[in-house]
């Protein structure tokens, strides 16, 4: 069979990430076509896929306007940009791939999933959890009844002074208007996977949080609105834009690739300059959340706990599993099994995989592409149903936390 064309619509980072690893399994996908506004992106994309002129397009509008060109498209557009080209795109005949967030508001979800099961187009969203190795493993070991019955869980995701400054403070998430609430942006990853562990749905939520630190009360005194100003804290700040971004060892590598698509200094120092990322981190427009929690009450009695917080030096998710015959410790590197009935202890090491998410990228696209070709979903375990079903919970616990009081789902 040959393999399925695709369209990157959306080719920033996560776009193209998803690019190349449809350009690691040419006897599964090959792209043809790409929709991106900014030049240098489109351009870069255009280039590594060798996509005919024809096929660039500046928006997705641009896109669907045509006749349909390929078999499939991932969408990885800003999040508030989900909905239009994916109820498009699904009514147009194409297969799609979907970044999570799924969209940004409940109706716009319940929008997309309504158009998938119109067009019948086999969907799905990338909950990349689902697909990690280490965390697969965590959910065969307690579904097959490594530590009894699940009591409770507690999940929490590490999400690093740099990368909550980075992305959510001076980046493309850190103010609500321009892209959604904290625990969807960053955390629907979190709340999907413990509704995936669960086997059980999600009955009551509340939720508590607030912007604690990146506030202009925050800052230093003498500190400017820029790094580059020259600011006289900079050189001791912990948030200096000059040492995450320029000062680096590799400026091809994320973070500091997303500042400018030139890696030398001078042009990453004039991104700087006139760029988001640039700004004081206490002298921003963020306005989301830097530290949340959020409790969760499932069917037959099932309690957990997520917490998402930036103040912590390391990144990755720590997760504990409470069970009636025993726990199960992970912190992305090794599972610790404790027995409760002969004291024994277990460790796993699963050993790393490279690419996003531990691999979970990789896997979760392969899964779908596979799909396409044997026209059977069985293998996307996170299509357009199940993906509402989790972010149900999601926007429940921001309204318990915005309305300070417990929500019930139906």
């Amino acid at each position: 069979m040959e393999p399925k064309t695709i369209a990157i619509i959306g080719a920033g980072a996560r776009g193209s990430g998803f690019g190349e690893i449809c350009a690691a399994v040419p006897q599964l996908a090959k792209v043809v076509a790409v929709a991106e506004p900014r030049n240098d992106f489109r351009k870069t994309c255009s280039t590594m896929h060798q996509i005919s002129p024809d096929r660039q397009f500046r928006g997705w509008q641009d896109f669907t306007a045509q006749p349909r060109m390929c078999d499939a498209v991932i969408i990885a557009t800003m999040d508030q940009d989900h909905v239009g080209p994916a109820v498009a795109c699904l009514e147009k005949g194409y297969d799609v791939l979907l970044e999570k967030p799924m969209a940004t508001t409940l109706a716009d979800c319940q929008a997309i999933e309504a158009a998938q099961r119109r067009s019948g187009r086999i969907m799905g969203v990338c909950h990349s959890l689902r697909y990690h190795k280490s965390f697969r493993m965590v959910k065969d070991l307690v579904a097959g009844g490594a530590i009894g019955r699940i009591v409770t869980v507690e999940l929490i995701e590490q999400v690093a002074f740099w990368h909550q400054a980075h992305s959510f403070v001076r980046g493309n998430w850190g103010n609500q208007a321009r892209s959604t609430f904290m625990l969807l942006a960053k955390s629907c990853h979190d709340v999907d996977y413990l509704c995936y562990l669960i086997p059980e749905p999600c009955r009551r939520v509340s939720s508590f949080g607030s912007l604690s630190y990146f506030r202009p009360e925050n800052a230093p005194v003498g500190s400017t609105s820029r790094c580059t100003d020259p600011c006289p804290v900079e050189p001791i700040c912990t948030y200096s834009a000059i040492k995450q971004y320029v000062n680096v060892a590799n400026p091809q590598a994320w973070p500091a690739s997303a500042v400018s698509l030139d890696a030398g200094r001078e042009a990453r120092l004039q991104a700087l300059k006139t760029g988001p990322y640039g700004r004081c981190v206490w002298k921003c427009d963020n306005d989301v959340v830097d530290h949340q929690v959020v409790n969760f009450e499932y069917a037959g009695g099932i309690t957990a706990v997520f917490t998402m917080t930036a103040f912590t030096k390391a990144g990755g998710r720590r997760l504990t599993v409470h069970g009636t015959q025993g726990e199960l410790m992970f912190d992305e590197s090794t599972i610790r099994i404790q027995s409760f009935t002969d004291g024994s202890s277990r460790i796993i090491e699963p050993g790393a995989e490279t690419g996003g998410h531990g691999g979970g990228d990789y896997r979760l696209t392969c899964d779908w592409l596979r799909a396409l070709k044997s026209q059977d979903d069985s293998a996307v375990v996170a299509n357009a149903q199940e993906s509402l079903r989790t972010h149900r919970v999601v926007f429940a616990a921001e309204q318990a936390r915005l309305e300070g009081r417990v929500v019930t789902l139906d």
